[in-house]
């Protein structure tokens, strides 16, 4: 025991009472063999077997309480990992341990719970110091495979899983981890391809499907969410996959992709001043004119006096946003402030005309006329 070799002290103890069956010390012995190595029953049973013999044993006494302490702590920590209170587990985990020094299977607990919240490099310290022991404990085999599978080295991961499976055929957990890593890492680069393909519709609900399998793996999906909102087209969809992204890791990349895609969102609901005057967004001063004349003339309130008060009503407001985009866009620091996504209404945009616009173009009043031909609907533009 002085060695913290339990298992082989444990077997000298019970071969003693084994030949004594009154040998108190022998009892005490092996009931803190099995506290050691956490089977509080079988120490609890060996305490009181000294009780019996010696009432008055203060060190079966106090080991005693010892043993019941440790049930409790097991039983707490089995009802908290089944309500995934993982801090309450390796809370209890800690505590059994001050009495079971020599119990893998509380570390490992402890350990795989450690993994479920994320610290990922206690939980692997843990796992790596029983694997030094033994190397072929399918538990511990497991939980290195679970910290790399959260930390997205799923490849890696499903080796540990695979090696775990080997050793223990029947380890449920090891065989779900191990599915779950392949099929998301099958799903995502299924995504991944599409994505590349340019198949961004195919690509989303891949990345969707992915999401769904391991709620659990918040580095992973975080990935997933990143590369869902690149190839989803809406953004406000791309804004909420962002902010569960951000949410999940705050890093400055991640703040900065939420920025990006709440501004672009933002620019999404306002006009589209290029679409309006049909040009793109690196068009030339002197295209955007070119554009602005022939919106303009199209749309003017004048070449529709014939029309009905529906279509007159649609080509007023046409000229008028025709009018806005050219005014805008001509405009180098306005232009450049609405590109950026910045709110142009202290430029007065609410209030502008759109008559003077086009007259200050065609070089002022009296200077342009509508005229029809003798075939309805057929207008003439002409300079005075």
């Amino acid at each position: 025991m002085m060695l913290s070799r339990f298992r082989e002290a444990l077997e000298d103890s019970q071969q003693a009472v084994r030949l004594d069956d009154c040998f108190t010390k022998g009892h005490l012995r092996e009931g803190k063999c099995h506290l050691s190595l956490g089977n509080a029953m079988a120490a609890s049973r060996c305490f009181q077997k000294v009780l019996e013999l010696d009432p008055t044993n203060t060190q079966a006494l106090q080991e005693h309480k010892n043993a019941a302490a440790l049930l409790e702590f097991e039983k707490m920590a089995e009802y908290g990992f089944e309500k995934r209170d993982f801090r309450k587990v390796v809370f209890c985990m800690d505590r059994a341990l001050e009495f079971a020094s020599a119990c893998h299977k509380f570390k490992i607990l402890k350990a795989e719970c450690l993994a479920l919240l994320g610290r990922y490099h206690e939980a692997q310290s843990v796992a790596s110091d029983i694997l030094r022991m033994d190397s072929t404990n399918a538990d511990a085999l497991y939980v290195r495979g679970l910290c790399l599978y959260y930390e997205d080295c799923i490849e890696k991961a499903v080796q540990f899983f695979v090696q775990a499976l080997r050793m223990a055929p029947d380890h449920e957990k090891a065989r779900l981890a191990c599915r779950n890593a392949k099929a998301l890492k099958a799903k995502k680069e299924e995504g991944n391809n599409a994505f590349k393909d340019r198949d961004y519709d195919a690509a989303y609900q891949l990345y969707t499907e992915a999401l769904t399998i391991d709620p659990n793996n918040i580095k992973t999906n975080a990935k997933l969410y990143c590369n869902r909102a690149t190839a989803g087209a809406k953004y406000e969809e791309a804004v909420r996959d962002y902010e569960k992204v951000y949410h999940t890791e705050k890093t400055k990349e991640h703040k900065t992709l939420l920025k990006t895609a709440q501004l672009e969102l933002k620019k999404s609901k306002r006009k589209d001043y290029y679409k309006v005057l049909g040009v793109s967004k690196d068009a030339t001063e002197d295209e955007i004119k070119k554009a602005y004349r022939k919106r303009a003339l199209m749309h003017h309130p004048d070449r529709h006096s014939g029309a009905s008060a529906e279509v007159q009503k649609e080509e007023e407001k046409k000229f008028k946003e025709v009018g806005e985009a050219f005014t805008v866009l001509s405009d180098p620091k306005k232009k450049s402030r609405y590109d950026s996504g910045q709110d142009l209404d202290d430029d007065g945009m609410g209030d502008f005309d759109a008559n003077n616009i086009f007259k200050a173009f065609f070089g002022g009043p009296g200077n342009f006329s509508f005229e029809t031909n003798s075939a309805p609907g057929n207008f003439f533009f002409q300079f005075g």
